[in-house]
């Protein structure tokens, strides 16, 4: 593991990424990038090199190791250390082409454009790089002006918060995927010329008005018992009960206090009513943006890349996602980590995905299989599928056994239905189970 460490880990990864994907013909086209958290167990109280030892390791050409510290945690374990993988996959059958290891307390957005500028260098061909709203700031856009991306626009910049707002319903044209629409629009965010485009999802709408519904009911019924409990309270002067209103105030986002009135009582002392109303302006505002974001690409070329397939490379973004899910699949134990050198964690964080290069590879050569034959093999459903998961495949053949028995060999509960599924992989499968001489 330490000559691993020593080679270059993301550099080798990638020799043998290409490698694979010369031999399987992979396109790659298209490279999406994301990251996620891995919680470790224990103290982990590694001593921070200093400055100047961290600059000598930079000037002998020698990796700093990361630091196994606390972060964001994707797995909602913000009680223990994480170490953070960056992993980027190819379009063409989720096949992972880069990976690395990061400090725990990564900061995606600073350094999302830093690996994607990286990968192009040492790829040393076009690609498209796909990634979510991290990728997307002004700093990163700059170090992606010579590479082709595709992300999505986070709706905390001003010029994008008000295109989902003011773009009507009119105007959406209807997408070949079903049930989105869109509106093309020019930007030059950052200085840089690109398309952005409009999206609604017919399916986040309803989503996200039922969840807005519940946020105003929740906030009504909320600032009412505080309003009523307000009321009850006597105050020593005006000044006092207006402070307290204003912290009720302070508080509210979907409705105000209206109807105001401080009364003074006999003993001299105050008390405050008022009436609570929804701000319709401000409630229609979050209907209209209610199933709408908003995507971008520097591809300027509308017939090399239309607007249906911006929107498909994107959503083909959760094929990160479901690597990171097969990582930290208990059924595969590629997670466990029992290691306290940072260094050895990132050789194995590249061994981790090795692992998952192999099945990303095996689950797109039988579905390829599968196309070719013009078939499919049942899902968990008991419906034919042309796109199984190696995962549910490997769960359909549990409890097959090799017997010996009087110095015989013979395979268990092959049933069938199996036998069919073995049909599509290398005769090597094959032959583990014996069909094959």
């Amino acid at each position: 593991m330490d000559k691993l460490y020593s080679f270059g880990l993301s550099e080798l990864f990638l020799l043998i990424a290409l490698a694979a994907a010369k031999k399987y013909q992979i396109n790659l086209d298209f490279s999406h990038l994301d990251s996620s958290s891995f919680a470790v167990h224990g103290q982990y109280n590694q001593a921070l090199a200093s400055q100047s030892e961290s600059q000598s390791q930079e000037s002998e050409g020698e990796p700093i190791p990361i630091t196994i510290t606390h972060g964001y945690s994707r797995e909602h374990r913000p009680d223990l250390k994480q170490f953070i993988v960056d992993l980027i996959v190819t379009g063409d059958g989720n096949i992972p082409i880069f990976i690395e290891a990061a400090s725990g307390n990564q900061s995606d957005k600073k350094a999302f454009g830093k690996i994607a500028k990286n990968y192009h260098k040492q790829l040393k061909m076009e690609t498209t790089i796909v990634g979510d709203s991290a990728l997307y700031s002004k700093d990163n856009l700059e170090l992606l002006k010579q590479i082709k991306w595709l992300t999505r626009v986070p709706l905390s910049i001003k010029e994008a918060k008000n295109l989902v707002i003011t773009v009507s319903e009119k105007e959406f044209k209807n997408s070949e995927i079903h049930g989105y629409s869109w509106v093309e629009r020019e930007s030059n965010y950052g200085g840089i010329r690109q398309r952005w485009l409009v999206v609604k999802s017919e399916a986040r709408t309803e989503s996200d008005l039922a969840s807005l519904e519940k946020k105003i009911t929740k906030e009504s019924e909320s600032i009412q018992k505080k309003l009523t409990k307000l009321s009850q309270k006597r105050f020593k002067s005006e000044t006092e009960a207006e402070l307290n209103l204003k912290l009720i105030q302070a508080k509210l986002k979907f409705h105000g206090i209206d109807d105001i009135q401080i009364t003074e009582n006999q003993d001299e002392t105050y008390q405050i009513t008022g009436k609570i109303l929804p701000i319709s302006e401000l409630i229609d505002v979050y209907q209209n943006r209610a199933g709408r974001f908003i995507i971008a690409t520097n591809r300027l070329d509308s017939e090399s890349f239309s607007c249906d397939e911006m929107l498909i490379k994107y959503k083909e973004q959760q094929n990160v996602e479901r690597g990171f899910a097969f990582l930290k699949d208990p059924l595969f134990f590629a997670d466990s980590i029992f290691l306290k050198s940072p260094r050895r964690i990132e050789t194995m964080a590249m061994l981790m995905g090795l692992c998952l290069m192999v099945y990303a590879l095996g689950q797109r050569e039988v579905r390829r299989q599968l196309f070719t034959a013009e078939t499919g093999i049942p899902n968990q459903l008991g419906k034919l599928t042309n796109r199984p998961t190696l995962r549910w495949i490997f769960q359909c053949f549990q409890g097959v056994h090799l017997l010996y028995h009087q110095g015989m060999k013979q395979v268990v509960n092959l049933t069938e239905e199996r036998q069919l599924t073995l049909k599509f992989f290398p005769l090597s499968c094959q032959k583990y189970y014996l069909l094959s001489g």
